[in-house]
């Protein structure tokens, strides 16, 4: 009977273990289950993050690419989501990390509506300074293709002017005299018996000719080719004709004017620079002066022998004006 007792007590602690050790595979089993699931779901919450990131990444390739110049905090912000991309990449599956990498994703994401709505701001600025600019430009060639007109018309008017009221010859006459002791001019053509080149000519009536002392070059060359008198150097520079601008034609003060003019002023100073002017030189034998009054004028003017008088042969004769340009010319010749 004790025996029995003893079989069925040690039947019951069997019975009591087996349970106790289904219990606890059971318990084991959704232990597992439960790590699996959460080891899957950490995995997951992983994956979400580096897909945000990657998200905000590609948000600045797309504004650094749309830019037309480099912008260095964009290039920075990109770069330290490709650092969190690699951390969170690498890091092992823990709930405080994801939450600390998930707070500094939301962080990142204002950053970024921050730096490309300030990198937009910055793409409308450019545009519109781009739109200036090539403004500007035209506008800059349309002030220099006026300028070059208005230059070309004052120079071309200038040429006109300047030929209308240069100075002419109506007469021009040269001959070989010779003084008497009375004082008295007589015309010889034996060069032995001459004393002096009597050399006389009118200059024409020029309404638009300035008024005032006037000077003319003669020009005498003896039988040998030699330049006989002073043989003295006279030399002219054109001035370089710069154009009246809009503003002084219109009688602009300087206080009143506009940037449009002073472009044009610039172009127009500019393109006058760039003109070269050929120096013109000649040797002279005597310099006739005279005061004109835009009437005709007789002058007359002398040449005196040189040494011991003028050789036989032919000599040649031109005056020019105040600005080298030959008035008129004449030969004689000398027996």
């Amino acid at each position: 009977m004790t025996e029995s007792k003893s079989n069925n007590g040690l039947k019951v602690i069997a019975a009591l273990l087996g349970v106790a050790l289904i219990g606890t595979l059971i318990y084991t089993s959704s232990l597992y289950s439960d790590k699996k699931k959460t080891t899957a779901d950490l995995t997951n919450q992983k994956n979400l993050v580096v897909e945000d990131l990657n998200n905000l990444k590609a948000d600045y390739d797309r504004a650094i690419s749309e830019g037309d110049s480099t912008n260095q905090e964009l290039l920075n912000a990109r770069a330290r989501i490709d650092q969190y991309i690699d951390s969170v990449k690498s890091m092992k599956a823990d709930i405080s990390a994801l939450y600390r990498y998930r707070r500094q994703v939301n962080v990142l994401t204002k950053e970024r509506e921050f730096l490309l709505a300030q990198n937009d701001s910055l793409r409308r600025s450019n545009e519109q300074l781009t739109m200036q600019r090539d403004s500007t430009r035209m506008t800059l060639e349309r002030q220099a293709q006026y300028a070059d007109s208005i230059l070309t018309q004052n120079v071309q008017l200038a040429k006109v002017v300047d030929a209308g009221s240069a100075l002419s010859l109506a007469k021009f006459s040269v001959e070989a005299v010779r003084e008497r002791n009375s004082g008295k001019l007589v015309s010889v053509n034996r060069h032995r018996r001459a004393d002096k080149l009597k050399i006389c000519y009118t200059v024409a009536a020029n309404r638009i000719a300035s008024a005032g002392d006037t000077q003319f070059y003669v020009q005498v060359i003896g039988p040998d080719g030699a330049i006989m008198g002073e043989n003295a150097v006279a030399s002219f520079t054109p001035p370089v004709v710069s154009g009246m601008s809009q503003k002084e034609s219109a009688g602009v003060d300087e206080t009143g004017s506009t940037d449009e003019y002073e472009i044009e002023d610039r172009a127009i100073d500019e393109m006058a620079s760039t003109q070269k002017p050929d120096t013109k030189s000649i040797s002279y034998s005597k310099i006739s002066n005279f005061y004109y009054e835009n009437t005709a004028l007789d002058v007359c003017d002398y040449v005196d022998k040189k040494g011991d008088g003028f050789e036989k042969g032919n000599y040649e004769v031109k005056i020019f004006d105040s600005k080298l340009r030959e008035l008129g010319s004449s030969s004689f010749e000398l027996k």
